[in-house]
């Protein structure tokens, strides 16, 4: 009985750690996020399938761009005037909380009309780890300062995505929570 509850033990804890850790993606890749170089924000998006628990870094001169997080409204006609968030630490790390699209735009004149704008599309919960959990179900929330509000948010420091854009924090996490309770139990 015991070795059955360690085993039950197991099974919830590896199932925390995969919900800790969803993949991280450089938004733009090596070009950060930048109107230089004609990066197509929309092509970079397309090639990926991105989750709930996914992390996005948005890299930029912040002397030269912002990152705002904007309606879909605002999105399409390159309205700065609103934003949901704002970010201008030049290296934003922005964790979606929800599938769906979320649209994010730089609101420096004339940067979201060249181009420097993305729609993030969540489609499901985060794969990078596996996960017995069901996926929250909140609404995004960006992690802005206090200043949020008023339009004049820095955004949190950016964790180190993989080469592969994926992290793999949850897997080592699990792995090794599940080597800790096996050598335990047997």
């Amino acid at each position: 009985m015991e070795r059955l509850n360690m085993v039950v033990a197991l099974v919830v804890l590896l199932g925390l750690a995969g919900n800790s850790a969803g993949a991280v993606y450089k938004v733009g890749d090596s070009a950060g996020w930048t109107t230089m170089g004609n990066v197509n924000y929309g092509l970079w998006a397309s090639k990926e399938t991105f989750a709930a628990g996914d992390t996005f870094v948005f890299t930029y001169n912040k002397n030269f761009h912002n990152l705002l997080e904007v309606s879909k409204a605002d999105y399409q006609s390159c309205n700065a005037a609103s934003p949901i968030a704002t970010y201008t630490t030049g290296n934003d790390s922005i964790v979606l909380k929800s599938t769906g699209a979320h649209y994010f735009l730089c609101g420096f004149p004339g940067h979201c009309a060249a181009g420097q704008k993305v729609v993030i599309n969540a489609k499901k919960t985060s794969s990078a780890a596996p996960s017995m959990a069901p996926a929250p179900s909140a609404p995004m929330a960006p992690a802005p300062s206090s200043g949020a509000e008023s339009g004049n948010a820095t955004g949190t420091p950016a964790p180190t995505p993989n080469a592969n854009g994926a992290s793999s924090t949850g897997f080592s996490v699990g792995f090794g929570i599940v080597s800790l309770l096996a050598s335990l139990c047997f």
